[in-house]
Formats: C-alpha cells, structure tokens, sequence
C-alpha cells in the first residue's frame, strides 16, 4: 500500500515533468532546425561539405527519435499513474472491508466464548447439585444401615430359631428312621437320645440372646453390672439384661427411660465401672417405638457395655448424655436431626446435616419427602 501511494505521488509529479520535457523538445527540435537551415546555408554557400551535412542529419534524426521514445515513455507513465491512484483507492476499500470482517469475526467469537462459558458455569452448577444429592443419599444409606443394625440383629435370631426347629425335625426325623430300622424294645430310648443331640446342637449354634446358647465369657460382667445397679439404683430400674451374641459378647442393659440419665451417671461414676468413654451413639426407629443405643467403654477396667432406652414414637424425648460425656453432642444432633429425637439438657441442639428449614426427618420410617426430586 506505502508502494502504491509512492507511486500514486510519482504519478502526479510525472504530469509536471511531461509539460517541461515538452517544452524542452521543442526548444531543442527549434534548436536543431535553426543549426540545420544555418548548415544548409552553410552548404549552399560551400562553406560545409556534404559528408558533414549528411551526419548532421543522421545525428538531428537520432536526436528526434529518442525524444520522441522519451516523450511516448513518459505519456505511458503518466497513464500508468492515473491507473495506480484507481488501484490505490481499490486497495483501501479492499482494506477496510477485510478489517471490519475480522473485526465481525472477532466479536462473534468473543460472544461465543462468553456464552460457552455461561453453559459451562451451568453445567458445573447442575454437576455439583447431582453430587451434593447423591453424597446426601449415600450418607443417610449409611445412617439408615447402621440404625437397621438392631433390625438385623432381630432378623438373625428368627433365622436362628428357624435353623434350630429345622435342626429338630431333622434330628427327629433320623430317630424316627433309627427307631424303625432297629425296631424292638430299643427304639424309645434311641428316640430320645437323637432328640437330645438334636435339642444341645440347636442349643449351641442359636444366634439370639444367648437364652439358650453356651455361656459367654462375659457373663460375669453382666452380673457385677446388674448387681451394682440394683444395689444403688433398685431392681426396678431395668427392663431387660443379656449379652449381645452378635455384637462381641457385649453386656447390654435396657433401661427405663425415667431412669436412664441415673444408670448413665453410675455407669460412669461408681469405682467398680469407671465407663469414661462414650464410643457410639445413635436412634433407631423400630415403627412401634424408637431406641437410643449408647456404647461404652472403661479404660481403667478395659470393659464394655451397652446401654439401650426405649422411647415414645410420637414424643421422642429423652435426657441428653452431654453433661457426661462431652462426646455425646454431635451423635445426640445427629439422632435429632435424621429422627427427630429431643435431647433434654443439651446445650446446642440443631440439625447439623439438613438445617433447619428441613421438613421432616429421613430416618424415620414415615418420612415422606417434601421436595419429591430430592
């Protein structure tokens, strides 16, 4: 383009230099005429000779025609500036038209990146709602199977009494084939004694509370723990006492509810037990009821023990363990904010999962979700 303009400026001075060359020439071709009529006059008068007129023509006509190719030369240049001033005007118009295309173009992808990162961001939102859901699902899964903990237990002593009556009649069934092979006086006896092997087999692999199971290693624990309470609390503080086959042998006390802070406190405070660690706390609602299940353990004894209260389903509410056990704080939110349990005496009682504009609790097996999506 600088080229062109160059040009496009040479091109306007060459119109100049034409007129002057012009004017040359001619002042020139004037000049050769006067010097050839002056050698002609010359001639005549014999004052030259005719070799010398002959050059003198040869050399005005050579002169003529390279002032004539000159002046055709420059013509041809004046034309050819006329031209580049339309080509120079092309160019610029050619110019502009590719700038404000790439300029178009620019724009257009700077409005694509911009919207392409607004889906992006959309995306990324409804990608981490999904997850935050599916956390949430996963993490009341877990609640839930740890609660049913208590269901399963149940479920495994049906299945164990059904092993152990299925164990009977099969034992049964082989006296009844013994006694009919071997016929004679002997069969009565022979019944009762596959009848009991078949009672101390069934006895033996029965998963339930340990009625009728082989003693426990942990039974004398039970007892000092019955008797203790018995002996400071009275004997009507506890509704139920066994060892828990299908949590390691545990000693497990089922309290009264109205007694269940004060069994806690001796449970911790008494110099025979000494439970100062509370491992486990959590709610279970079993549809007729609900349970609170507390873990724990005496460092200075290495000694276990569970504690269970059952509570009313529709008012839910029993004393908090945290003036106790300190420990006891996030597991008692947690069992109010899944369950609905009220703590009575916990010093900060809130929902630590859901928050508070939740409706409803998860856990509970009546629980009807407000948002169905969610």
């Amino acid at each position: 383009m600088r080229r062109q303009r160059e040009a496009a400026a040479s091109g306007a001075a060459t119109e100049g230099d034409l007129e002057a060359a012009k004017r040359k020439a001619a002042e020139e071709a004037r000049a050769k005429a006067a010097e050839l009529r002056r050698q002609r006059e010359a001639a005549a008068s014999g004052a030259a000779t005719e070799g010398d007129l002959e050059a003198a023509k040869r050399k005005a006509a050579e002169e003529a025609r390279a002032k004539a190719a000159e002046l055709r030369r420059q013509r041809e240049a004046a034309a050819s500036g006329a031209a580049t001033e339309g080509d120079l005007e092309a160019a610029k118009r050619k110019a502009a038209e590719e700038a404000r295309a790439r300029a178009a173009e620019l724009r257009r992808q700077r409005e694509a990146a911009e919207s392409g990162a607004e889906d992006d961001l959309e995306l990324a939102k409804k990608k981490a709602a999904a997850a935050a859901k599916a956390r949430a699902a996963a993490l009341a899964k877990q609640k839930a199977a740890e609660a049913s903990g208590d269901d399963d237990e149940l479920a495994k002593q049906k299945a164990a009494a059904a092993a152990k009556a299925k164990a009977a009649a099969a034992a049964k069934a082989r006296a009844a084939a013994l006694a009919k092979q071997q016929g004679g006086a002997g069969d009565e006896g022979a019944k009762q004694k596959a009848a009991a092997a078949a009672r101390t087999k069934a006895e033996e692999t029965d998963g339930g509370t340990g009625r009728y199971a082989a003693p426990s290693p942990n039974d004398p624990l039970l007892e000092k723990y019955v008797r203790i309470i018995h002996e400071h609390l009275g004997s009507d503080v506890l509704e139920d006492a066994y060892i828990n086959r299908l949590a390691k042998d545990v000693p497990t006390l089922v309290v009264k509810k109205e007694a269940y802070y004060k069994v806690a406190e001796l449970l911790k405070g008494h110099e025979q037990l000494r439970f100062d660690y509370l491992s486990e706390l959590h709610g279970t609602d079993f549809q007729t009821h609900m349970e609170v299940y507390v873990h724990l353990y005496s460092y200075p004894n290495r000694q276990p023990v569970a504690l269970k209260v059952k509570i009313e389903r529709d008012n839910p509410e029993v004393d908090s363990l945290v003036p106790l056990w300190p420990g006891a704080n996030w597991p008692e939110c947690e069992a109010y904010d899944l369950l609905g349990i009220r703590f009575r005496g916990h010093p900060n009682l809130i929902r630590i999962f859901l928050g508070e504009q939740w409706v409803g609790h998860p856990l509970r097996k009546d629980y009807e979700p407000y948002d169905a999506e969610v």
